[in-house]
């Protein structure tokens, strides 16, 4: 069973940081693109980052959280991590861990969603 474990959302104010972990279970985690997804309320959900589980190559960034989230992933752990910095009162969403990531509608796997507040 495909398991994906999300954590590390929270309540921070505008241009603090937080990091959130993404446990993968269930399938090879070398064999799959995984990444974040976030969906505000009333808007879809969106991609925000996606990397290889092979050799950690960074699939894209959205436009948006260029420059201040990095994507990163620790094979022996089976876990992606999305280190937020700068963060804006507009990155308060759900995020999602898929399996895989390149594209929404391509995504087989969600995690549960972990909430992140980032007040004015």
């Amino acid at each position: 069973e495909v398991q994906l474990q999300a954590s590390g959302g929270g309540l921070v104010q505008a241009g603090g940081s937080l990091r959130l972990s993404c446990v993968a279970s269930g399938f090879t985690f070398d064999e799959f693109a995984i990444g974040w997804f976030r969906q505000a309320p009333g808007l879809e959900r969106e991609g925000v980052s996606c990397i290889s589980g092979d050799d950690g190559r960074i699939y894209y960034y959205s436009e948006s959280v260029k420059g201040r989230f990095t994507i990163s992933s620790d094979n022996a752990k089976n876990t992606v991590y999305l280190q937020m910095n700068n963060l804006k009162p507009e990155d308060t969403a759900v995020y999602y861990c898929a399996v895989p990531c390149l594209e929404r509608e391509y995504v087989d796997y969600w995690g549960q969603g972990t909430l992140v507040t980032v007040s004015s």
